[in-house]
């Protein structure tokens, strides 16, 4: 419990019920090495944090930009997408604290930075839950949206999708097709997992809590490892 006291410390959070604070911080796979310790792990929080997250930066946009719907939405896409989360995770020091299985801890990489997003949107669902919408709404600004400024300015709202999808068209003709191989868990925590494929040849697979998310994800994958 002080390893979470000193964070919002850190963080300049004032927590009420600190074991919600404690809760951010587990993953899944410790639950499953430790049957017996009492305690939940954070997925509960993470929908919850998808959710404000998603709202405050809507919000955020909605009031400050009076720009066509797809293209907001667009923006938001780059706010919030996994890398972006992952970032801020490590920069606020959220590794330092995770508790994962050991198989777990020893995975560095895409799966390292899943869990590292995933644990931010639990501890802003955690804020919100604790200390109301406007201190979550406060923590967006200061972690998430101030990257604005840097992705409009660099195009980086430009995604994945888009993306594979002119470079396919200039250098085959053909638009990618995504295919969904599986879906995970219960339907208010669902997570999807797309393959990307040109030609009928899969060229990426990424997961997400929806298909789009996912089918993103798959994308990103396929730019990354595939050269067209």
């Amino acid at each position: 419990m002080n390893d979470v006291k000193e964070f919002a410390k850190k963080m300049s959070l004032k927590f009420k019920d600190y074991s919600i604070l404690e809760q951010v911080f587990i993953h899944r796979s410790y639950i499953n090495e430790h049957r017996n310790s009492g305690l939940q792990h954070n997925e509960r929080l993470e929908f919850l944090g998808d959710a404000v997250l998603e709202l405050a930066v809507t919000e955020h946009l909605f009031n400050k930009y009076n720009r066509p719907e797809g293209e907001m939405t667009a923006w938001r896409s780059a706010l919030v997408k996994g890398e972006s989360l992952s970032y801020e995770a490590k920069k606020i020091g959220i590794e330092n604290y995770l508790k994962v299985s050991r198989g777990e801890a020893k995975n560095t990489g895409k799966a390292r930075d899943l869990i590292l997003a995933n644990t931010f949107e639990a501890l802003l669902g955690a804020i919100y839950l604790d200390l109301g919408y406007n201190v979550a709404e406060d923590f967006v600004k200061e972690h998430i949206i101030y990257k604005l400024e840097d992705i409009l300015e660099n195009n980086h709202f430009i995604d994945a999708k888009s993306q594979l999808q002119e470079l396919s068209q200039e250098k085959f003709s053909i638009t990618p097709s995504y295919e969904t191989v599986s879906e995970i868990g219960p339907d208010h925590n669902k997570k999807f997992v797309v393959d990307v494929l040109i030609d009928k040849k899969k060229i990426g697979q990424g997961e997400g809590k929806s298909k789009q998310k996912a089918q993103i994800a798959a994308a990103a994958n396929a730019l990354e490892n595939v050269e067209l």
